[in-house]
Protein backbone atom coordinates (compact mmCIF):
# COMPACT_ATOMS: atom_id res chain seq x y z
CA UNK A 1 0.00 0.00 0.00
CA UNK A 2 1.98 2.98 -1.22
CA UNK A 3 1.28 6.63 -0.63
CA UNK A 4 1.07 7.36 -4.37
CA UNK A 5 -1.72 5.10 -5.47
CA UNK A 6 -4.87 3.42 -4.24
CA UNK A 7 -4.36 -0.34 -3.76
CA UNK A 8 -6.30 -2.78 -5.89
CA UNK A 9 -8.99 -5.04 -4.43
CA UNK A 10 -6.60 -8.01 -4.73
CA UNK A 11 -3.93 -6.11 -2.77
CA UNK A 12 -6.47 -5.11 -0.11
CA UNK A 13 -7.61 -8.71 0.31
CA UNK A 14 -3.99 -9.79 0.59
CA UNK A 15 -3.28 -7.12 3.23
CA UNK A 16 -6.47 -8.13 5.06
CA UNK A 17 -5.28 -11.75 5.23
CA UNK A 18 -1.83 -10.70 6.47
CA UNK A 19 -3.46 -8.46 9.10
CA UNK A 20 -5.81 -11.10 10.56
CA UNK A 21 -3.12 -13.80 10.56
CA UNK A 22 -0.59 -11.51 12.25
CA UNK A 23 2.21 -12.09 9.76
CA UNK A 24 3.44 -8.50 9.94
CA UNK A 25 4.36 -6.68 13.16
CA UNK A 26 6.87 -4.03 11.95
CA UNK A 27 5.17 -0.63 12.01
CA UNK A 28 8.04 1.84 12.43
CA UNK A 29 8.98 1.97 8.73
CA UNK A 30 7.32 1.78 5.32
CA UNK A 31 3.86 3.04 4.36
CA UNK A 32 1.90 4.67 7.19
CA UNK A 33 -1.41 3.85 5.50
CA UNK A 34 -0.40 0.20 5.33
CA UNK A 35 0.61 0.23 9.02
CA UNK A 36 -2.76 1.76 9.99
CA UNK A 37 -4.55 -0.86 7.90
CA UNK A 38 -2.54 -3.78 9.32
CA UNK A 39 -3.17 -2.71 12.92
CA UNK A 40 -6.72 -1.40 12.52
CA UNK A 41 -8.26 -4.42 10.78
CA UNK A 42 -7.72 -6.94 13.62
CA UNK A 43 -8.48 -4.27 16.24
CA UNK A 44 -11.72 -3.28 14.48
CA UNK A 45 -12.74 -6.95 14.16
CA UNK A 46 -11.83 -7.47 17.82
CA UNK A 47 -14.02 -4.58 18.93
CA UNK A 48 -16.80 -5.59 16.53
CA UNK A 49 -16.90 -8.99 18.21
CA UNK A 50 -17.21 -7.24 21.56
CA UNK A 51 -20.03 -5.00 20.37
CA UNK A 52 -21.84 -7.82 18.55
CA UNK A 53 -21.89 -9.74 21.81
CA UNK A 54 -23.23 -6.68 23.64
CA UNK A 55 -26.10 -6.43 21.17
CA UNK A 56 -26.88 -10.16 21.24
CA UNK A 57 -26.75 -10.09 25.03
CA UNK A 58 -29.24 -7.21 25.29
CA UNK A 59 -31.47 -8.84 22.65
CA UNK A 60 -31.74 -12.04 24.72
CA UNK A 61 -32.19 -10.20 28.02
CA UNK A 62 -34.89 -7.96 26.47
CA UNK A 63 -37.01 -11.10 26.18
CA UNK A 64 -36.86 -11.59 29.96
CA UNK A 65 -38.26 -8.22 31.17
CA UNK A 66 -37.80 -4.46 31.10
CA UNK A 67 -36.35 -4.74 34.63
CA UNK A 68 -33.72 -7.18 33.33
CA UNK A 69 -32.56 -4.65 30.71
CA UNK A 70 -32.50 -1.87 33.29
CA UNK A 71 -30.49 -4.12 35.65
CA UNK A 72 -27.81 -4.53 33.00
CA UNK A 73 -27.73 -0.76 32.49
CA UNK A 74 -27.30 -0.04 36.21
CA UNK A 75 -24.75 -2.83 36.74
CA UNK A 76 -22.63 -1.89 33.76
CA UNK A 77 -22.58 1.76 34.76
CA UNK A 78 -21.04 0.61 38.07
CA UNK A 79 -18.71 -2.04 36.67
CA UNK A 80 -17.24 0.54 34.31
CA UNK A 81 -15.66 2.01 37.45
CA UNK A 82 -14.01 -1.39 37.94
CA UNK A 83 -12.96 -1.40 34.31
CA UNK A 84 -11.43 2.05 34.74
CA UNK A 85 -8.71 0.46 36.84
CA UNK A 86 -8.16 -2.29 34.28
CA UNK A 87 -8.25 0.11 31.33
CA UNK A 88 -5.84 2.53 33.03
CA UNK A 89 -3.44 -0.34 33.65
CA UNK A 90 -4.02 -1.61 30.10
CA UNK A 91 -3.11 1.80 28.66
CA UNK A 92 0.10 1.77 30.67
CA UNK A 93 0.86 -1.78 29.51
CA UNK A 94 0.27 -0.86 25.85
CA UNK A 95 2.38 2.30 26.11
CA UNK A 96 5.32 0.65 27.90
CA UNK A 97 5.28 -2.56 25.83
CA UNK A 98 4.99 -0.59 22.56
CA UNK A 99 7.87 1.69 23.58
CA UNK A 100 10.09 -1.30 24.53
CA UNK A 101 9.24 -3.07 21.25
CA UNK A 102 10.06 0.11 19.32
CA UNK A 103 13.41 0.17 21.15
CA UNK A 104 13.95 -3.54 20.25
CA UNK A 105 13.99 -4.37 23.99
CA UNK A 106 11.89 -7.56 24.06
CA UNK A 107 13.12 -8.49 27.57
CA UNK A 108 11.83 -5.16 28.90
CA UNK A 109 8.50 -5.78 27.19
CA UNK A 110 8.24 -9.20 28.91
CA UNK A 111 8.97 -7.66 32.32
CA UNK A 112 6.27 -5.02 31.80
CA UNK A 113 3.75 -7.71 30.77
CA UNK A 114 4.34 -9.83 33.89
CA UNK A 115 4.05 -6.90 36.32
CA UNK A 116 0.89 -5.63 34.60
CA UNK A 117 -0.81 -9.03 34.87
CA UNK A 118 0.17 -9.31 38.54
CA UNK A 119 -1.33 -5.91 39.33
CA UNK A 120 -4.50 -6.80 37.44
CA UNK A 121 -5.01 -10.00 39.45
CA UNK A 122 -4.62 -8.22 42.80
CA UNK A 123 -7.03 -5.41 41.86
CA UNK A 124 -9.71 -7.73 40.45
CA UNK A 125 -9.72 -10.01 43.51
CA UNK A 126 -10.25 -7.07 45.88
CA UNK A 127 -13.07 -5.62 43.75
CA UNK A 128 -14.65 -9.05 43.23
CA UNK A 129 -15.09 -9.46 46.98
CA UNK A 130 -17.08 -6.18 47.12
CA UNK A 131 -19.32 -7.34 44.26
CA UNK A 132 -20.07 -10.70 45.84
CA UNK A 133 -21.11 -9.29 49.23
CA UNK A 134 -22.73 -5.96 48.29
CA UNK A 135 -24.62 -6.56 45.01
CA UNK A 136 -28.03 -5.48 46.38
CA UNK A 137 -26.60 -2.38 47.99
CA UNK A 138 -24.88 -1.39 44.72
CA UNK A 139 -28.16 -1.59 42.76
CA UNK A 140 -30.01 0.32 45.50
CA UNK A 141 -27.36 3.05 45.48
CA UNK A 142 -27.89 3.40 41.72
CA UNK A 143 -31.61 4.03 42.26
CA UNK A 144 -32.89 0.56 41.37
CA UNK A 145 -36.47 -0.13 42.45
CA UNK A 146 -37.04 -3.02 44.95
CA UNK A 147 -38.49 -5.42 42.35
CA UNK A 148 -35.59 -4.68 39.98
CA UNK A 149 -33.05 -5.36 42.74
CA UNK A 150 -34.70 -8.66 43.68
CA UNK A 151 -34.81 -9.82 40.05
CA UNK A 152 -31.36 -8.64 39.02
CA UNK A 153 -28.94 -8.73 41.96
CA UNK A 154 -27.67 -12.19 40.95
CA UNK A 155 -26.44 -10.71 37.65
CA UNK A 156 -24.63 -7.90 39.49
CA UNK A 157 -23.12 -10.32 42.02
CA UNK A 158 -21.72 -12.67 39.39
CA UNK A 159 -20.52 -10.02 36.94
CA UNK A 160 -18.63 -7.90 39.49
CA UNK A 161 -17.62 -10.94 41.55
CA UNK A 162 -16.12 -12.59 38.47
CA UNK A 163 -14.53 -9.43 37.09
CA UNK A 164 -11.07 -11.09 37.01
CA UNK A 165 -11.99 -12.77 33.71
CA UNK A 166 -12.93 -9.46 32.09
CA UNK A 167 -9.98 -7.58 33.56
CA UNK A 168 -7.36 -10.11 32.47
CA UNK A 169 -8.97 -10.48 29.04
CA UNK A 170 -8.59 -6.77 28.28
CA UNK A 171 -5.25 -6.39 30.07
CA UNK A 172 -3.49 -9.24 28.25
CA UNK A 173 -4.99 -8.10 24.94
CA UNK A 174 -3.49 -4.65 25.64
CA UNK A 175 -0.09 -6.33 25.97
CA UNK A 176 -0.59 -8.11 22.64
CA UNK A 177 -1.58 -4.82 20.99
CA UNK A 178 1.43 -2.97 22.34
CA UNK A 179 3.68 -5.64 20.86
CA UNK A 180 1.94 -5.28 17.49
CA UNK A 181 0.26 -8.69 17.86
CA UNK A 182 -3.20 -7.26 17.18
CA UNK A 183 -4.40 -10.42 15.43
CA UNK A 184 -3.90 -12.50 18.60
CA UNK A 185 -6.05 -10.05 20.58
CA UNK A 186 -8.69 -10.33 17.86
CA UNK A 187 -8.82 -14.14 17.88
CA UNK A 188 -9.02 -14.11 21.67
CA UNK A 189 -12.21 -12.05 21.55
CA UNK A 190 -13.59 -14.20 18.72
CA UNK A 191 -13.29 -17.16 21.11
CA UNK A 192 -14.63 -15.26 24.12
CA UNK A 193 -17.65 -13.67 22.48
CA UNK A 194 -18.39 -16.69 20.29
CA UNK A 195 -18.78 -18.75 23.47
CA UNK A 196 -20.84 -15.99 25.10
CA UNK A 197 -23.28 -15.87 22.19
CA UNK A 198 -23.72 -19.67 22.28
CA UNK A 199 -24.04 -19.89 26.07
CA UNK A 200 -26.29 -16.83 26.60
CA UNK A 201 -29.62 -18.38 25.55
CA UNK A 202 -28.74 -21.69 27.26
CA UNK A 203 -28.28 -20.08 30.68
CA UNK A 204 -30.85 -17.26 30.32
CA UNK A 205 -33.78 -19.42 29.12
CA UNK A 206 -32.63 -22.88 30.21
CA UNK A 207 -31.83 -25.81 27.93
CA UNK A 208 -31.77 -29.53 28.69
CA UNK A 209 -30.34 -30.08 32.17
CA UNK A 210 -29.44 -26.38 32.51
CA UNK A 211 -32.13 -24.50 34.51
CA UNK A 212 -33.53 -21.09 33.52
CA UNK A 213 -31.49 -18.38 35.25
CA UNK A 214 -33.03 -15.29 33.63
CA UNK A 215 -30.82 -12.20 33.60
CA UNK A 216 -28.29 -13.93 35.90
CA UNK A 217 -27.67 -16.42 33.08
CA UNK A 218 -26.08 -13.63 31.04
CA UNK A 219 -23.44 -13.15 33.75
CA UNK A 220 -22.78 -16.92 33.94
CA UNK A 221 -22.26 -17.06 30.16
CA UNK A 222 -19.95 -14.03 30.29
CA UNK A 223 -17.74 -15.51 33.01
CA UNK A 224 -17.43 -18.87 31.24
CA UNK A 225 -16.77 -17.34 27.81
CA UNK A 226 -14.22 -14.81 28.98
CA UNK A 227 -12.60 -17.17 31.46
CA UNK A 228 -11.96 -19.65 28.65
CA UNK A 229 -10.45 -16.88 26.53
CA UNK A 230 -8.10 -15.86 29.38
CA UNK A 231 -6.78 -19.44 29.53
CA UNK A 232 -6.23 -19.23 25.76
CA UNK A 233 -4.31 -15.94 26.20
CA UNK A 234 -2.08 -17.42 28.91
CA UNK A 235 -1.42 -20.42 26.67
CA UNK A 236 -0.21 -18.09 23.90
CA UNK A 237 1.93 -16.04 26.30
CA UNK A 238 3.73 -19.13 27.59
CA UNK A 239 3.65 -21.58 24.68
CA UNK A 240 2.43 -19.63 21.62
CA UNK A 241 3.64 -17.65 18.65
CA UNK A 242 3.38 -14.04 19.86
CA UNK A 243 6.22 -11.53 19.89
CA UNK A 244 6.22 -11.67 23.70
CA UNK A 245 6.81 -15.17 25.10
CA UNK A 246 6.93 -15.73 28.85
CA UNK A 247 8.70 -18.47 30.78
CA UNK A 248 7.97 -19.42 34.37
CA UNK A 249 11.32 -17.86 35.37
CA UNK A 250 9.89 -14.49 34.26
CA UNK A 251 7.20 -14.64 36.97
CA UNK A 252 9.12 -12.57 39.50
CA UNK A 253 8.32 -9.31 41.27
CA UNK A 254 10.17 -6.33 39.75
CA UNK A 255 9.67 -3.22 41.85
CA UNK A 256 11.19 -0.77 39.36
CA UNK A 257 9.03 -1.95 36.45
CA UNK A 258 5.90 -2.18 38.59
CA UNK A 259 6.36 1.34 39.99
CA UNK A 260 6.84 2.66 36.44
CA UNK A 261 3.64 0.90 35.32
CA UNK A 262 1.70 2.26 38.28
CA UNK A 263 3.05 5.74 37.58
CA UNK A 264 1.99 5.63 33.92
CA UNK A 265 -1.35 3.96 34.72
CA UNK A 266 -2.39 6.50 37.38
CA UNK A 267 -3.21 9.07 34.72
CA UNK A 268 -5.10 6.46 32.73
CA UNK A 269 -7.03 5.25 35.79
CA UNK A 270 -7.95 8.81 36.74
CA UNK A 271 -8.87 9.54 33.13
CA UNK A 272 -11.30 6.64 32.88
CA UNK A 273 -12.62 7.04 36.42
CA UNK A 274 -13.60 10.57 35.44
CA UNK A 275 -15.21 9.41 32.20
CA UNK A 276 -16.96 6.35 33.60
CA UNK A 277 -18.09 7.93 36.86
CA UNK A 278 -19.80 10.60 34.80
CA UNK A 279 -21.75 7.78 33.09
CA UNK A 280 -22.74 6.49 36.54
CA UNK A 281 -24.18 9.90 37.45
CA UNK A 282 -25.93 10.15 34.08
CA UNK A 283 -27.48 6.72 34.66
CA UNK A 284 -28.58 7.89 38.11
CA UNK A 285 -30.30 10.92 36.54
CA UNK A 286 -31.94 8.67 33.92
CA UNK A 287 -33.29 6.36 36.64
CA UNK A 288 -35.48 9.26 37.80
CA UNK A 289 -37.63 8.83 34.68
CA UNK A 290 -38.61 5.17 35.28
CA UNK A 291 -37.55 1.72 34.07
CA UNK A 292 -38.95 2.11 30.52
CA UNK A 293 -37.01 5.32 29.80
CA UNK A 294 -33.92 3.77 31.42
CA UNK A 295 -34.33 0.65 29.28
CA UNK A 296 -34.55 2.76 26.10
CA UNK A 297 -31.38 4.61 27.09
CA UNK A 298 -29.59 1.33 27.90
CA UNK A 299 -30.51 -0.20 24.52
CA UNK A 300 -29.44 2.97 22.68
CA UNK A 301 -26.06 3.00 24.45
CA UNK A 302 -25.53 -0.68 23.51
CA UNK A 303 -26.31 0.13 19.87
CA UNK A 304 -23.99 3.14 19.98
CA UNK A 305 -21.22 0.93 21.41
CA UNK A 306 -21.66 -1.32 18.38
CA UNK A 307 -20.12 1.40 16.23
CA UNK A 308 -17.94 3.06 18.86
CA UNK A 309 -16.09 -0.24 19.38
CA UNK A 310 -14.72 -0.46 15.80
CA UNK A 311 -13.88 3.23 16.05
CA UNK A 312 -12.09 2.48 19.31
CA UNK A 313 -10.23 -0.26 17.44
CA UNK A 314 -8.83 2.32 15.01
CA UNK A 315 -7.94 4.52 17.98
CA UNK A 316 -6.01 1.65 19.57
CA UNK A 317 -4.09 1.28 16.30
CA UNK A 318 -3.07 4.93 16.62
CA UNK A 319 -1.87 4.31 20.21
CA UNK A 320 0.35 1.40 19.12
CA UNK A 321 1.77 3.38 16.18
CA UNK A 322 2.58 6.35 18.42
CA UNK A 323 4.25 4.18 21.08
CA UNK A 324 6.35 2.14 18.68
CA UNK A 325 7.40 5.11 16.54
CA UNK A 326 8.39 7.19 19.57
CA UNK A 327 10.44 4.20 20.75
CA UNK A 328 12.11 4.13 17.32
CA UNK A 329 12.86 7.89 17.60
CA UNK A 330 10.38 8.83 14.83
CA UNK A 331 8.02 11.41 16.42
CA UNK A 332 7.00 13.00 13.08
CA UNK A 333 5.91 9.60 11.73
CA UNK A 334 3.92 9.10 14.95
CA UNK A 335 2.10 12.42 14.43
CA UNK A 336 1.26 11.75 10.77
CA UNK A 337 -0.12 8.34 11.81
CA UNK A 338 -2.55 10.02 14.21
CA UNK A 339 -3.95 12.50 11.68
CA UNK A 340 -4.40 9.82 9.03
CA UNK A 341 -6.10 7.45 11.47
CA UNK A 342 -8.41 10.27 12.61
CA UNK A 343 -9.41 11.02 9.03
CA UNK A 344 -10.27 7.37 8.26
CA UNK A 345 -12.19 7.13 11.55
CA UNK A 346 -14.19 10.27 10.68
CA UNK A 347 -15.23 8.79 7.32
CA UNK A 348 -16.53 5.69 9.09
CA UNK A 349 -18.34 7.52 11.89
CA UNK A 350 -19.92 9.99 9.46
CA UNK A 351 -21.56 7.18 7.49
CA UNK A 352 -22.81 5.50 10.67
CA UNK A 353 -24.34 8.72 11.97
CA UNK A 354 -26.50 8.97 8.84
CA UNK A 355 -27.84 5.44 9.44
CA UNK A 356 -28.71 6.26 13.06
CA UNK A 357 -30.37 9.56 12.20
CA UNK A 358 -32.62 7.93 9.58
CA UNK A 359 -33.39 4.52 11.12
CA UNK A 360 -33.24 5.15 14.89
CA UNK A 361 -36.78 4.00 15.78
CA UNK A 362 -36.52 0.87 13.62
CA UNK A 363 -33.20 -0.09 15.23
CA UNK A 364 -34.45 0.34 18.82
CA UNK A 365 -37.70 -1.55 18.06
CA UNK A 366 -35.63 -4.62 17.10
CA UNK A 367 -34.77 -4.97 20.78
CA UNK A 368 -37.97 -3.82 22.49
CA UNK A 369 -41.28 -2.67 20.99
CA UNK A 370 -42.60 -0.86 24.08
CA UNK A 371 -43.54 2.65 22.80
CA UNK A 372 -41.81 4.59 25.61
CA UNK A 373 -38.66 2.47 25.28
CA UNK A 374 -38.55 3.01 21.48
CA UNK A 375 -39.26 6.74 21.70
CA UNK A 376 -36.54 7.49 24.25
CA UNK A 377 -34.02 5.05 22.79
CA UNK A 378 -34.43 6.52 19.29
CA UNK A 379 -34.12 10.08 20.57
CA UNK A 380 -30.93 9.16 22.42
CA UNK A 381 -29.51 7.51 19.29
CA UNK A 382 -30.27 10.48 17.03
CA UNK A 383 -28.95 13.21 19.33
CA UNK A 384 -25.71 11.38 20.13
CA UNK A 385 -25.17 10.53 16.42
CA UNK A 386 -25.05 14.26 15.62
CA UNK A 387 -21.60 14.44 17.22
CA UNK A 388 -20.16 11.24 15.72
CA UNK A 389 -17.56 12.89 13.45
CA UNK A 390 -16.21 14.80 16.46
CA UNK A 391 -16.08 11.58 18.49
CA UNK A 392 -13.95 10.03 15.73
CA UNK A 393 -11.14 12.55 16.13
CA UNK A 394 -11.58 12.80 19.91
CA UNK A 395 -11.05 9.07 20.42
CA UNK A 396 -8.03 8.83 18.10
CA UNK A 397 -6.22 11.85 19.56
CA UNK A 398 -6.96 10.77 23.15
CA UNK A 399 -5.54 7.31 22.48
CA UNK A 400 -2.52 8.90 20.78
CA UNK A 401 -1.72 10.72 24.04
CA UNK A 402 -2.11 7.44 25.93
CA UNK A 403 0.07 5.55 23.45
CA UNK A 404 2.80 8.11 24.06
CA UNK A 405 2.48 7.52 27.81
CA UNK A 406 1.03 11.01 28.32
CA UNK A 407 -2.05 9.96 30.29
CA UNK A 408 -2.18 13.22 32.27
CA UNK A 409 -3.30 15.43 29.37
CA UNK A 410 -6.44 13.39 28.50
CA UNK A 411 -7.21 13.22 32.23
CA UNK A 412 -7.36 17.01 32.45
CA UNK A 413 -9.47 17.22 29.27
CA UNK A 414 -11.85 14.51 30.53
CA UNK A 415 -12.21 16.23 33.90
CA UNK A 416 -13.25 19.52 32.33
CA UNK A 417 -15.46 17.99 29.61
CA UNK A 418 -17.31 15.47 31.77
CA UNK A 419 -17.34 16.73 35.36
CA UNK A 420 -17.20 20.49 34.88
CA UNK A 421 -19.37 20.61 31.75
CA UNK A 422 -21.41 17.45 31.00
CA UNK A 423 -22.78 16.60 34.46
CA UNK A 424 -23.93 20.12 35.43
CA UNK A 425 -25.53 20.63 32.00
CA UNK A 426 -27.27 17.22 32.18
CA UNK A 427 -28.65 17.85 35.68
CA UNK A 428 -29.82 21.40 35.00
CA UNK A 429 -31.38 20.53 31.63
CA UNK A 430 -33.04 17.26 32.69
CA UNK A 431 -34.11 18.02 36.27
CA UNK A 432 -34.06 21.78 36.93
CA UNK A 433 -35.36 22.94 33.53
CA UNK A 434 -37.53 19.79 33.29
CA UNK A 435 -36.42 18.82 29.76
CA UNK A 436 -36.40 15.20 30.91
CA UNK A 437 -34.21 12.56 29.25
CA UNK A 438 -33.48 14.78 26.22
CA UNK A 439 -31.47 17.07 28.51
CA UNK A 440 -29.11 14.18 29.28
CA UNK A 441 -28.75 13.27 25.59
CA UNK A 442 -27.86 16.85 24.61
CA UNK A 443 -25.30 17.08 27.43
CA UNK A 444 -23.58 13.88 26.24
CA UNK A 445 -23.19 15.15 22.66
CA UNK A 446 -22.05 18.63 23.67
CA UNK A 447 -19.41 17.22 26.04
CA UNK A 448 -17.97 14.85 23.43
CA UNK A 449 -17.69 17.68 20.89
CA UNK A 450 -15.92 19.85 23.49
CA UNK A 451 -13.54 16.98 24.32
CA UNK A 452 -12.60 16.52 20.65
CA UNK A 453 -11.87 20.22 20.12
CA UNK A 454 -9.76 20.50 23.29
CA UNK A 455 -7.83 17.30 22.48
CA UNK A 456 -6.90 18.49 18.99
CA UNK A 457 -5.71 21.89 20.25
CA UNK A 458 -3.56 20.26 22.96
CA UNK A 459 -2.19 17.59 20.59
CA UNK A 460 -0.96 20.22 18.13
CA UNK A 461 1.28 21.69 20.84
CA UNK A 462 3.44 18.53 20.56
CA UNK A 463 4.40 18.12 24.23
CA UNK A 464 3.44 14.42 24.06
CA UNK A 465 6.53 13.77 21.90
CA UNK A 466 8.81 14.44 24.89
CA UNK A 467 7.19 11.99 27.36
CA UNK A 468 9.45 9.18 28.65
CA UNK A 469 8.03 5.82 29.83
Amino acid sequence: MTNSKIPSLKQLLNYFWIAVTGKETEFTSGSIRKAIFMLSIPMILEMLMESIFALVDIAYVSQVSVNAVATIGLTESVITLVYALAIGLSMAATAVVARRIGEKDVKGAREAAVQAIGLGVIISILLGILGIFYAKEILALMGGEPDLIEEGYGYTKLLIGGNITIMLLFLINAIFRGAGDASIAMWTLVLSNGLNIILDPIFIFGWGPVPEYGVMGAAIATNIGRGTAVLFQLGILFFGWGKIKLAFKDLVFNLKVMVNLVKVSLGGIAQFLIGTSSWVFLMRIMSEFGSEVLAGYTIAIRVIMFTLMPSWGMSNAAATLVGQNLGAQKPDRAEVSVWKTGKYNAYFMGLVSLVYLIFAKTIISWFNATPTVVENGALCLQIIAIGYVFYAYGMVVTQAFNGAGDTKTPTKINFFSFWMFQLPIAYVAAIVLDFGAIGVFIAITAAEILLAVMSIIWFKKGNWKQVQV
